[in-house]
């Protein structure tokens, strides 16, 4: 059982080679690398062939070289150009009746899977498995008929397991693997098809949801401002309101474009003292109306690079979900340090906190912890704002104890004199 045993060695070393092959072809997208990257590994998958044969005498010797050339003939339409390149390869071995033998053999597959790869794709994968298993045992029988035919004084038990048996088994199990990869391949283009359209939709939610509450009260005021028996300054209040709903919609909109293209037109030095201070300024109402203390450790050093408007909407986005995460009050605490490469905030409640899975998902499309309360947007809006301003967010949290947002951006020279007199 020498031959039996050596071709499922043999079969081994194929199998691995095609399993990374696949995995490999997995993750390629141009139809062009794909092609090259067959042909790669099923050339080497010959070359193996050739070089673990088995030499049954001196001049004739048994291998797998077989099931690469289905394999590769039937899935991947390669039948001609391997089965040209076994026969250069075969030729290494010497031109003599056994070179003619396997040109013929050969030439006959090159022509059978040209004609049949197309229609063999077009199978279900069953039929497909159950296709590529029994051409290689009908093309099995006549290596091994001849080898029964040739007086070589060998077991006919062994042959027979070798051709009529490993060979149709090998391929049947490389064309279960190759059909199991494709069926997953399938499923995840599938999900992730699915997965982009329920980002649409819950974008177009969270858009639609977002503005109509400002257009609303809008059509409302523009109803009443078509009453021309108020007086001129509930005209004039009306449309103050108005305004500013107007304003509220197009935030909104700026929101999602910030979002969806994350860049920074602005390119300029600021020192994020004043920045941090406005905000906080701004926030104190909402942070009083919450009974939440801000607490200020701001060191007037820091100078970062990028827009100030924008940085400062980040800011707004963090202390305001900071504020909300307080409903029945506590203490906000915003600091900031500087290192010789780096400028570090942090912006620190003592809220509700988050679990290590909500916080992986912070700054995904439409993820917000406030459930129906909340569409996610401005976290996402903060993350793209660092993003473009090549910056750092690392989120701390802990359940019943609060978050931390450390917010890391490079050290930026100061541009000003006044700057560089602080400094």
């Amino acid at each position: 059982m020498e031959l039996t045993v050596h071709f499922f060695f043999n079969l081994s070393l194929i199998m691995i080679l095609l399993f990374f092959g696949v995995l490999w072809l997995e993750k390629l997208k141009s139809l062009r690398s794909i092609q090259i990257t067959a042909v790669i590994v099923f050339v080497e998958s010959l070359v193996i062939c050739l070089i673990f044969t088995y030499p049954l005498h001196d001049s004739l010797f048994l291998d797998l070289r077989l099931i690469p050339i289905i394999i590769g003939g039937l899935y991947m339409g390669l039948g001609p150009l391997l089965a040209a390149i076994a026969i250069v390869l075969r030729a290494f071995y010497g031109i003599d009746s056994g070179f003619l033998f396997h040109a013929f053999f050969y030439l006959i597959i090159a022509l059978l899977f040209f004609e049949l790869s197309p229609r063999f794709l077009k199978k279900s994968s069953k039929k497909r498995i159950l296709l590529s298993v029994l051409i290689t045992f009908l093309l099995s029988l006549p290596e091994a008929i001849t080898l029964l035919l040739i007086d070589i004084s060998y077991p006919t038990l062994d042959v027979w397991i070798a051709y009529a048996i490993i060979q149709p088994l090998g391929v049947g199990m490389i064309a279960y693997f190759i059909e199991e990869i494709d069926k997953n391949i399938l499923l995840r283009q599938h999900v992730i098809k699915t997965k982009r359209l329920e980002a649409v939709e819950q974008m177009g939610a969270a858009i639609s949801h977002e503005i109509r509450n400002p257009l609303t009260a809008a059509i409302g005021f523009v109803q009443l401002l078509q009453d021309h028996t108020i007086s001129e300054e509930k005209r004039s209040q009306y449309l103050a309101i108005l305004k500013s709903e107007l304003h509220s919609a197009e935030r909104v909109i700026q929101d999602y474009l910030t979002f969806s293209k994350p860049q920074i037109h602005t390119q300029q030095s600021f020192n994020i003292y004043d920045e941090i201070k406005h905000v906080i300024h701004l926030l104190k109402p909402s942070a009083n109306r919450n009974s939440v203390q801000i607490v200020e450790e701001l060191s007037k050093h820091g100078t970062i690079k990028g827009d100030p408007q924008k940085f400062h909407q980040c800011l707004v986005n963090i202390m305001k979900n900071a504020i909300e995460a307080m409903p029945n009050g506590g203490i906000l605490k915003v600091s900031t340090e500087t290192t010789t490469a780096d400028v570090i905030i942090r912006i620190q409640d003592t809220g509700s906190g988050m679990t290590q899975e909500q916080i992986e998902r912070l700054g995904e499309p439409y993820y917000s912890t406030k459930g129906d309360k909340g569409t996610g947007l401005g976290l996402m809006v903060v993350y793209s704002i660092v993003k473009a301003m090549k910056g750092t967010i690392i989120v701390e949290s802990e359940l019943g104890v609060g978050t931390t947002f450390k917010l890391i951006f490079r050290m930026s020279p100061p541009t000003s004199k006044l700057e560089k007199g602080f400094r």
